[in-house]
């Protein structure tokens, strides 16, 4: 995944510097994961997710998923789109409004969807099976904090 630090290399100084390593070190490994998925599974981390998703909830629609992830939905438009061209979602139109497009999983997508080695989702399921419940909570606390506060900043 990451590589980790050689022992006596500089470590940065401060709170926020610290964090902030922290941080970049999540992403990047989340990043490494997420490429040896698209490689292994045929789909990035963020693809599996909306899948699984999907599998959770069938015919949800574009709107509900994006709110569902906390993100606008053209941001989800074109993860949306690669799905289905490789197969792994299927649209259909909403008969109560033909606008309005809902999602499901194909017979290719539930497989990817049942798949857990080598996922990000895997290796988080790991690491709160280690964790106490407090951590996991303050821990979810601090990143809804960020993520307010990057938002904020926007």
């Amino acid at each position: 995944m990451s590589a980790a630090r050689p022992p006596g290399s500089p470590k940065p100084s401060g709170q926020t510097l610290g964090f902030m390593q922290q941080l970049w070190e999540l992403s990047h490994a989340l990043q490494v994961t997420s490429k040896r998925m698209a490689r292994t599974l045929g789909v990035t981390g963020p693809q599996r997710l909306v899948l699984r998703v999907v599998g959770q909830v069938p015919q949800i629609t574009a709107r509900e998923l994006a709110a569902t992830l906390g993100l606008h939905p053209s941001t989800l438009t074109g993860v949306l789109v690669r799905l289905e061209r490789q197969r792994f979602l299927e649209r259909s139109v909403d008969p109560s409004d033909r606008r309005r497009a809902r999602f499901e999983l194909t017979a290719r997508g539930r497989r990817v969807d049942r798949d857990r080695k080598g996922t990000v989702e895997a290796a988080v399921r790991r690491a709160l099976g280690r964790a106490e419940v407090a951590t996991v909570t303050h821990t979810q606390r601090m990143i809804a904090l960020l993520v307010a506060e990057l938002a904020r900043s926007e």
